[in-house]
């Protein structure tokens, strides 16, 4: 593991931007982008696009790791360029962000109140893949809908197992058990949540440590015992369909959780904006992201 991105997630500054929207996501990133799904057609078309969305986000002069210590990327990001540089070495190179990779192949259907993670059979090689590329670590997503024990319980067991098996490819595993920010009882499933991260956290080996990505809890500082943990490297939080004001707002009385925004992070950044528009757009987006990622 490069132990200068190590300790750049671990100590500095700033949050990380989630450029990671999958098939699923794309058509309305790029739809709020500007980009409407009858002016494309096919996959391949609408991840050029995407791609070209994400390329003037870094490429712009208002990203950079000052702010920004890290971007999450989906695996087609990944293995596409920027500037004539493979995406995760552009990042580090010429930006000082340190690369994530999201994983996971999406969810399953739900059962017991959430939504698991589909089976990943090809992980290794992803892994693999990703370390030759100069990625630092990864991400994969779970949804919790409800707070139901044995669903919250199987979410963080399936999520620890395979943090173990990212951490032995020698990559950073963020954890995100993520809780709907829909569920009439987020509370009471974030209180499931805590405990069974803490007890995952114990069975941890002794210089084992992984970052967590969580929603914004209901109550304020709910999280402050993890942010503190000692097998926690970091711990980031998600805006979960917030509008970038209520999570910043909502970001800004968790001490010590920094963001990992994906949809607040570009609100109100479109295709038809000119290179000034669009670089004042996203300067004005990360430094309001930044300031209430630094309580």
């Amino acid at each position: 593991m490069n132990t200068q991105q190590h300790e750049k997630v671990k100590s500095s500054k700033g949050f990380i931007a989630a450029l990671d929207q999958s098939g699923g996501s794309t058509p309305k990133a790029l739809s709020l982008y500007g980009i409407k799904p009858d002016t494309y057609s096919g996959d391949e078309a609408m991840f050029d696009l995407v791609h070209k969305m994400r390329t003037r986000i870094m490429t712009s002069p208002a990203f950079g790791g000052e702010r920004i210590l890290g971007a999450i990327l989906f695996e087609q990001t990944m293995d596409r360029d920027v500037e004539g540089r493979g995406t995760a070495d552009f990042l580090w190179s010429v930006k000082q962000v340190v690369p994530f990779l999201k994983v996971d192949k999406g969810l399953a259907d739900e059962a017991d109140g959430v939504q698991m993670m589909k089976a990943m059979p090809d992980l290794d090689a992803l892994l693999a893949r990703a370390r030759t590329k100069g990625v630092f670590g990864t991400k994969m997503r779970s949804v919790i809908k409800h707070a139901d024990a044995k669903g919250v319980a199987n979410v963080v067991a399936q999520q620890f197992t395979i943090g173990k098996q990212i951490l032995a490819a020698g990559l950073m595993p963020i954890i995100e058990p993520e809780v709907d920010i829909h569920a009439t009882d987020k509370k009471e499933a974030e209180q499931l949540l805590k405990p069974a991260i803490t007890a995952q956290l114990e069975a941890l080996g002794a210089d084992q440590q992984v970052m967590l990505k969580l929603t914004i809890p209901s109550v304020d500082d709910f999280y402050a015992d993890l942010v503190r943990h000692p097998k926690i490297l970091r711990v980031v939080a998600l805006s979960g369909g917030y509008t970038r004001d209520e999570a910043n707002q909502r970001l800004a009385r968790n001490h010590g959780v920094i963001a990992s925004f994906s949809r607040a992070l570009t609100e109100g950044l479109t295709a038809q904006q000119s290179e000034q528009e669009f670089n004042k757009a996203l300067d004005a987006s990360i430094a309001s992201i930044c300031k209430a990622s630094a309580t």
